[in-house]
């Protein structure tokens, strides 16, 4: 019989998958900071999610190793969290690494401090053994353990001046501002600094959607007509939607591209990254109607209800990795998907047709002469193109689909709400979609007063929600108030609404969530867009909806106390950007 830790009795999947680990791993609570105390032990902190290639490469070669797992039995008190879970943990720690290295974070984040939560030491992912200057997961747990019980002067005044450091960006306040629609020039101008003219999009490898900064460049577009907005959407957008961070087979986005071109994703799957790029497909078509947008946005809620929608919610995300290797279902070795066609009724033409359209090729574009189908636009559309859709995703089910984590986070279904919305006001059907989904995830997840962070199936309410979810709820909840005619809708976002201001804005300030344990809320959009900027919006919102001039002079000294931010790196803050647009 396996050997299991304390993990065995966690609802997360995450911290599921790391229940038979030989790592003593306790989960984030209050028994685990207090063994460490009585213990006298440093402790050893990593934040994953369960859909993360590099937490499971961690896992393998270091988490699974007996020799770096007896040295943290041995020293260390070993604590493994969730970050979907809990993302105001993730984000204080990210922060941390981010002031520690001058590097943004990822996962696995792995994090070492002393008994009493003061951080000393601060990393992602660490191999088992030391090699090319850069020492391993095993001799730095060493080297660390030793200083700590040799020299603890030493490792106490690096944690006090961590600790320092801490406080000092947790108290630093801006100086308040005014702000004005001159911002939205800026926006646009930093945008097409950073625009990749070559293959569109923002930035360079690794490349990611970017979709909050689109979908604020559309508002831009419709409310003042900037050309230069519409083109950059555009431009993005058809380059995503044909290159190989879309699953051309089955639909739906990748979490981002490895290389510029948009050739070869990182094969996971987000329900936000779809959420946010079906919103941006949408309401792009609306105001230039080519039929990719319409296509791509209709293929991606048909990949999410197939895969992720499960008793009338969605799952928050599938792994990249299938039988352990990344990427493994979604690519094609070119004789075995021509063999395939030629078994199933195409004839040569017709499978060469396909095989060029799709870039699936002898040399491959991915390893070992693989190749990840993105759309060759040298290539003519295939005649026969949906009998090819089903034809080569029949061939994919030769391999096991990745892993699906079973969570439904209620801010992420949030998200998912929004969007269907937006596309319902293209196709109808959407509508009722949205409705439907809303009214279960508010069933599920809003119980006797109480709104929860998550459900796992199966498993009970635990965690209570945090700021993303009452801002991801109150926005769907308000767009839902907009296009149809219920009062509860507006009803519950005015009373969440006015939960969330008492449980998460103290002081000017707001927080990720109203533990005991406190993060600063990022106004910056960065995996998906800011729950605060988004609250904020939903402030405007209802003030104008209830004719609240007290709401909208608040939510106006909200956004002025980020202004100069704001005004510093607009490009940085997109969701934020709406509020000038809509509202000053």
């Amino acid at each position: 019989m396996k050997k299991s830790n304390e993990l065995i009795h966690e609802d997360s999947p995450y911290l599921q998958q790391h229940a038979h680990n030989p790592v003593n791993w306790m989960a984030w609570n209050a028994a685990a900071f207090e063994k460490a105390k009585n213990e006298n032990k440093l402790i050893f902190l990593s934040i994953g999610y369960s859909t993360c290639h590099w937490c499971h490469v961690m896992e393998r070669e270091t988490f699974e190793d007996e020799v770096s797992a007896s040295l943290l039995n041995a020293n260390y008190v070993s604590i493994k969290v969730d970050r979907e879970e809990m993302p105001d943990v993730d984000k204080y720690y990210q922060d941390i690494h981010y002031l520690l290295t001058k590097r943004s974070g990822g996962w696995p984040l792995s994090m070492i401090m002393t008994p009493d939560q003061k951080v000393i030491f601060a990393a992602t992912y660490l191999p088992p053994l030391s090699a090319n200057g850069r020492m391993g997961f095993r001799d730095l747990v060493t080297f660390i353990k030793d200083k700590f019980h040799n020299e603890f002067e030493e490792i106490q005044k690096s944690a006090k001046s961590i600790e320092d450091a801490i406080k000092y960006f947790e108290h630093s306040f801006e100086q308040k501002e005014h702000i004005d629609k001159s911002v939205i020039d800026v926006f646009v101008a930093n945008v097409k600094a950073s625009f990749d003219d070559v293959y569109k999009g923002i930035g360079t490898a690794p490349k990611f959607p970017h979709a909050s900064t689109f979908n604020t460049l559309i508002d831009i577009y419709k409310q003042t007509g900037s050309l230069e907005a519409l083109y950059m959407s555009e431009d993005a957008i058809e380059a995503m939607a044909s290159g190989g961070i879309f699953d051309q087979i089955e639909g739906g986005f990748y979490r981002y591209s490895v290389d510029a071109a948009w050739v070869i994703p990182h094969f996971e799957k987000m329900l936000y990254t779809n959420a946010e790029l079906i919103e941006v497909c949408a309401k792009l078509y609306g105001v230039s109607p080519k039929p990719l947008f319409k296509e791509t946005f209709e293929r991606c809620i048909e990949a999410m209800d197939e895969r992720f929608l499960k008793e009338g919610l969605y799952l928050s995300a599938s792994d990249a990795d299938s039988e352990g290797d990344e990427g493994k279902y979604f690519v094609f070795k070119y004789q075995e998907a021509k063999e395939w066609l030629l078994n199933h009724g195409f004839d040569d033409n017709e499978a060469e047709v396909v095989l060029a359209y799709f870039s699936i090729t002898k040399a491959g574009n991915f390893e070992d002469g693989l190749s990840n189908p993105c759309i060759n636009i040298e290539s003519p559309k295939p005649p026969k193109i949906e009998e090819a859709f089903k034809l080569l995703k029949e061939l994919r089910q030769g391999i096991a689909y990745p892993f699906i984590d079973t969570k439904v986070l209620t801010s992420w279904n949030a998200l998912m709400v929004t969007a269907l919305f937006e596309a319902g006001k293209i196709e109808k059907c959407y509508t009722a979609k949205a409705q439907n989904v809303l009214d279960t995830l508010c069933a599920r997840l809003h119980v006797k007063g109480v709104l929860y962070h998550q459900l796992v199936l199966g498993g009970t309410l635990k965690v209570e929600a945090l700021l993303e979810d009452y801002a991801f709820l109150i926005e769907a909840l308000i767009i839902a108030s907009n296009e149809i005619d219920e009062k509860k809708y507006l009803e519950l976002a005015v009373l969440l609404s006015d939960e969330a201001m008492v449980k998460f804005y103290t002081n000017g300030i707001w927080y990720l969530s109203d533990k005991a344990f406190k993060a600063k809320a990022p106004l910056e959009d960065s995996s998906y867009k800011s729950a605060m900027a988004v609250m904020i919006k939903n402030i405007f919102e209802l003030s104008k909806l209830n004719h609240d001039n007290a709401l909208h002079v608040k939510a106006t000294m909200m956004l002025e106390n980020v202004a100069g931010s704001l005004k510093k790196y607009p490009h940085a803050y997109p969701e934020a950007i709406k509020s000038v647009l809509l509202y000053m």
